[in-house]
């Protein structure tokens, strides 16, 4: 028999709360944490669009606190994340009262392309600089005295993963996944994985993204952002007729997930059980862009290995990026397998938060199941003619059925389903 894998605890780092009361409220009243950026730019009238995460203290968490200077925000909002879930599944990972064996617990956590501080080389640029213009010969002696040694630790993918494993003496498997918006549901399936080879008794799942990073801003276009404008909460719209593009933001979420009879002998408070996933892959080569295919592949291979059908899906925690052609393969997709589900999406409320994305909409799909009410998608006023699904918009819907779907998907074909029971 497959080992049961159940979620016992979620941590929360959301430009719209940091933690599930705050996040849950704000997503059933409809609320946006999009607005304009805090970051430094030419002309303070031409700040960019896009959801920061506000009223966050890393210091509070990080100890010693001097490894902060070897952390990026990315790695500091996954860390954050890991205390936040394992202060909810009352789980404690230290000291003689730990309630997990340090090596049958393990850490999968899905990360993005980390953004360079640009202040962490303005001087080593600077050492290069003769008569007003850049000599690269003196980068060797020069500049690299003006970098710091440890700089690069706080930009490798795999770190948010490094360090949540160091500060919670995970020492069981340990592995980084890079997907863009898959990562989070990526990682979540390789633990759950991980708890069913029996490698691991308790594992910490999820992503953090930071797509706010100046490096990042220089190429929103490769994202499919909407054009600026007056009133940046008004975007993304999901699904809707009059969706002009996406916003992107940072976040961060994590989950505890246990073998069922551990968390059960511990006495653990169960929230679902990952009832099953899939993914699937439609290779998109030179301009062409996806069909669809993969989306509607992942999802019955979720319903397959759940054990489920279509009727048995309570609602659908969709992607939905605002997007002309995501939204419409994404919402066909649903329909061909689903038929008319309940869709919700939560782009409306945060945007698009890289590698978080999946993290933290899965932790929305997890409250839903709790509350039995399914959030509104915001800034969906009427459904595009060419997005054909039953989406949540308005006011909450009630949910009738305890199993809830998340999508998620990348824009070059690759596609994550996942399955959750309320417990």
């Amino acid at each position: 028999m497959k080992t049961e894998t159940v979620l016992t605890g979620l941590g929360i780092l959301s430009p719209v709360g940091n933690d599930k009361e705050s996040f849950r409220n704000a997503l059933l009243n409809g609320q946006s944490g999009i607005g304009f950026l805090n970051i430094q730019t030419a002309n303070d009238t031409l700040r960019p669009m896009g959801s920061e995460v506000a009223d966050f203290h890393p210091k509070d968490y990080v100890k010693p606190k001097k490894n902060i200077k070897v952390m990026s925000r990315d790695i500091q909002l996954a860390f954050v994340s890991s205390c936040l879930a394992c202060s909810d599944a009352n789980l404690i990972t230290e000291g003689e009262g730990r309630t997990v064996d340090p090596e049958r617990f393990g850490t999968v956590f899905g990360s993005d392309l980390i953004g360079t501080e640009v202040d962490l080389l303005l001087d080593a640029f600077r050492a290069g600089i003769k008569d007003g213009k850049y000599d690269f010969s003196t980068w060797g002696q020069a500049a690299m005295k003006e970098i710091y040694p440890l700089w690069m630790l706080k930009f490798l993918p795999n770190m948010p993963a490094c360090q949540i494993a160091i500060g919670h003496d995970a020492r069981g498997p340990n592995n980084a996944v890079t997907m863009c918006r898959c990562s989070s549901l990526a990682a979540l399936t390789e633990a759950v994985r991980v708890i069913e080879r029996g490698a691991a008794d308790v594992m910490l799942a999820g992503g953090c993204g930071n797509r706010i990073n100046q490096d990042f801003q220089t190429r929103t276009k490769a994202y499919l952002t909407a054009e600026r404008r007056n009133n940046p909460d008004s975007v993304p719209r999901p699904f809707d007729a009059a969706r002009c593009g996406s916003i992107i933001g940072e976040g961060s979420g994590t989950f505890v997930l246990e073998n069922k009879e551990y968390a059960e002998k511990r006495g653990a408070r169960i929230y679902a059980k990952i009832r099953g996933f899939g993914t699937a892959i439609e290779p998109v080569l030179h301009k062409s862009k996806p069909s669809g295919a993969a989306i509607r592949r992942a999802i019955t291979l979720a319903l397959n290995e759940a054990g489920l059908s279509p009727a048995d899906i309570g609602f659908v925690n969709a992607d939905g990026t605002g997007t002309e052609h995501e939204d419409r393969i994404e919402a066909e997709s649903i329909r061909d397998i689903l038929g008319d589900v309940p869709v919700m999406s939560n782009k409306g409320n945060f945007g698009d938060l890289g590698s978080g994305t999946g993290a933290v909409e899965l932790a929305s799909a997890v409250l839903a199941l709790q509350d039995g009410l399914i959030p509104p998608t915001r800034n969906h006023t009427q459904t595009a003619a060419d997005c054909p699904v039953n989406v949540v918009h308005g006011q909450p819907a009630a949910l009738n059925k305890p199993v809830a779907l998340k999508l998620n998907q990348t824009r070059l074909g690759r596609s994550f389903a996942v399955i959750l029971e309320k417990y």
